[in-house]
């Protein structure tokens, strides 16, 4: 069976957007449970305006959701399955964390390679 152009388009920009590193950083510190904009600021080292900006990327995506307490506003991951998919993302590393490490296919949009045979 055939996957359809559609259905691809929709994984790859899932998958897409939790390759940015800020908002896998947001993910991964909202496994811990509800959080607002500023304990997220101080967890992971991110301007305000960042994780405001990326927090409302993965709300639009529905990936988180938000309630407001009086004026704080607190996030979480939208389903137990999102969790899921970042626990399965641990054990896929658990077994190929070398072999990633080594790919040069692929790297991380904040992460620069060093150049082969630059200075």
């Amino acid at each position: 069976m055939r996957i359809s152009d559609e259905s691809l388009a929709l994984r790859a920009k899932l998958f897409r957007g939790l390759a940015d590193a800020s908002r896998l950083a947001i993910l991964l510190a909202l496994r811990e449970g509800e959080k607002n904009v500023s304990t997220l600021v101080d967890e992971t080292g991110l301007t305000q305006s960042t994780v405001s900006g990326h927090l409302a990327c993965l709300k639009d995506c529905g990936l988180v959701v938000s309630r407001q307490e009086w004026r704080h506003v607190y996030y979480r991951l939208s389903d137990e399955r999102v969790e899921g998919l970042l626990r399965a993302a641990d054990e896929i590393l658990a077994i190929t964390a070398e072999h990633v490490a080594r790919c040069v296919n692929y790297c991380a949009d904040d992460v620069k390679e060093p150049v082969k045979g630059g200075n």
